[in-house]
């Protein structure tokens, strides 16, 4: 998977579609990405005893990775991450300005 934690991206597909957040967390192996501030949920839990209160908690869900697109930060267009080698080191770059990301 190219995106990594940190990483500014778009929402290409659903009911938030054209919303941008950063990357919270990544679960390469579900192949999903957590976005913050997209894919919000309410949930509802129960009071267990008496004396709790139930109550609604807000909750962000995963998002499918091939649902989102990164975001360069420095020509701000959603873009695909390609890779170079520079000195030994292994690069990520945008593919439309070229820039080190």
């Amino acid at each position: 998977m190219k995106l990594k934690k940190g990483d500014n991206v778009k929402v290409l597909i659903g009911k938030d579609k054209g919303k941008e957040g950063k990357i919270l967390r990544v679960l390469p192996t579900l192949d999903r990405v957590l976005v913050e501030g997209v894919n919000k949920f309410k949930r509802h839990f129960k009071s267990k005893s008496g004396q709790e209160k139930s109550e609604i908690i807000e909750i962000t869900k995963a998002l499918k990775a091939s649902k989102v697109a990164f975001v360069c930060p420095k020509c701000k267009k959603s873009a695909r991450i390609g890779f170079i080698f520079k000195n030994d080191k292994k690069l990520r770059i945008c593919k439309k300005c070229k820039a080190e990301v």
